[in-house]
């Protein structure tokens, strides 16, 4: 009965009724939620699609460029050596590999432009056409050579030669060969085939930029909806419910401290909240990723794939202010101009990645190798005192052996060093100190290591 008095004396609205309503209203809030969520979880799909469409799409266009290089450059070894082995490559290339053809194929499933994929078969469309150039070549060595053509593929029998060039001379028909396929025409045309492919990389590019955009900025309105949808929905609940409390504020402001300290969120709360993180966390993910890239392209040569010399100037500022034992080199590829004057600036690029290779296999994991010119490289080997010198330099020469006897059909090269050591980190003198001991090496002939010795 006292109970019944009680209840009777309470004033205002029932809890009840306020419940209803509110879960009424809670339900209402949570559909539109789960609908924003699910909105941004198809707009992140969309813009990791267009990423990895972008990705693949790079990685053929490079397959492409490959198989076609590696074509040009098994054609250039058989005219210049007259080895059949590189004939029996390039069409191992052509027939088994093909690389270019696998590659065309791939991209065709991927979301691409017809225009943009117009650009990529004119390439190949042109590399085609260069073949035909490539295997007239191929005919005339093997016909200067009185080769037996049972041995060569049906497209090198079956090639007709002109009249004029049958009444060549056996070194005449060399030499045609050889202008066929290094010639300025034919520079040219391999010119126009990586327009074509720039062309085509650039179209996506632009594609998937634009596609990013997009995604980014409905992601975004998303995101915002659901910013507002969360904040009303814990308007409301913490009047009623101190679980809501735990569920929303707390993570609320969690995620708050997260973001204003560049962090991932922490996954906790109601599903909703959950699916927040999860979804910025995705991004916040792939962010990072895109920041890693692009600082390691921007530390890196794109040519031969070492430190460049943006990335030795940091790492130079970095070991000057730890105090350990260093050994410096500068080293400069002897005569490089001649060799880009002689056959082009295709076998230049080639010279220096062998360089780079060679530098780079040659010395420690916890050394670094940077590119920090045209023709000039450097590397830093830590943890090394000055008893190390003829270390080094028997280092060097074997360096110099290996280039100046190429195995690999490109021509002889040599590596002029200059080296310093310094007891305690890049000092500002270990620069200038190795640059000396270059310019010494350099007046006694190049081809070899001078370390400095002070005055």
């Amino acid at each position: 009965m006292e109970e019944n008095i009680s209840k009777n004396n309470v004033r205002g609205i029932k809890i009840r009724t306020i419940n209803l309503c509110m879960i009424l209203i809670s339900f209402i809030l949570y559909i539109l939620l789960i609908l924003a969520t699910v909105s941004a979880s198809y707009r992140y799909k969309q813009m990791t699609s267009a990423m990895e469409d972008y990705i693949a799409c790079e990685k053929n266009v490079d397959m492409i460029e490959e198989g076609s290089d590696y074509l040009t450059e098994q054609v250039r070894l058989y005219t210049v050596t007259m080895d059949k082995k590189y004939v029996d490559e390039y069409f191992k290339e052509v027939y088994t590999v093909k690389r270019r053809d696998s590659a065309l194929e791939e991209m065709k499933a991927l979301h691409l432009g017809e225009k943009g994929t117009e650009y990529l078969q004119s390439a190949l469309d042109n590399s085609n056409e260069l073949m035909e150039e490539e295997i007239y070549a191929m005919k005339l060595i093997s016909l200067a050579q009185e080769s037996d053509m049972s041995l060569f593929p049906d497209v090198v029998r079956n090639m007709e030669i002109k009249e004029e060039d049958r009444k060549l001379s056996y070194d005449e028909m060399i030499e045609k060969a050889r202008d066929i396929v290094f010639n300025q025409d034919y520079q040219n045309k391999k010119s126009m085939i990586m327009d074509d492919i720039m062309v085509f990389l650039n179209k996506n590019i632009d594609d998937t930029i634009e596609k990013q955009e997009d995604s980014v900025q409905n992601l975004k309105q998303t995101m915002i909806r659901q910013q507002i949808l969360i904040s009303i929905l814990f308007v409301e609940n913490i009047l009623m419910f101190f679980l809501i409390t735990i569920l929303i504020i707390k993570p609320l402001k969690i995620y708050i401290e997260n973001i204003e300290d560049k962090e991932r969120l922490d996954i906790s709360g109601s599903y909703e909240f959950k699916y927040l993180a999860l979804t910025y966390n995705n991004i916040y993910e792939l962010n990072a990723a895109n920041e890693a890239m692009l600082n390691y392209r921007a530390e890196h040569d794109p040519l031969t794939g070492i430190i460049n010399r943006g990335g030795f100037e940091n790492l130079r500022q970095r070991l000057n202010l730890k105090k350990i034992p260093i050994a410096f080199l500068i080293i400069d590829v002897d005569k490089f101009k001649l060799i880009n004057d002689g056959y082009g600036h295709e076998v230049g690029d080639l010279v220096l990645k062998k360089v780079a290779k060679i530098l780079e296999n040659s010395f420690r994991t916890s050394d670094y190798t940077a590119r920090i010119g045209g023709d000039e490289f450097a590397v830093i080997l830590t943890e090394v005192f000055s008893n190390m010198e003829r270390v080094i330099m028997k280092k060097i020469s074997d360096i110099n052996e290996e280039l100046l006897h190429p195995a690999d059909g490109l021509p002889k090269v040599s590596l002029s060093v200059g080296g310093a050591f310094s007891p305690s980190g890049f000092s500002d003198d270990l620069y200038k100190n190795a640059d000396s001991a270059l310019y010494r090496t350099k007046e006694n002939g190049r081809c070899g290591c001078s370390f400095y010795k002070g005055d």
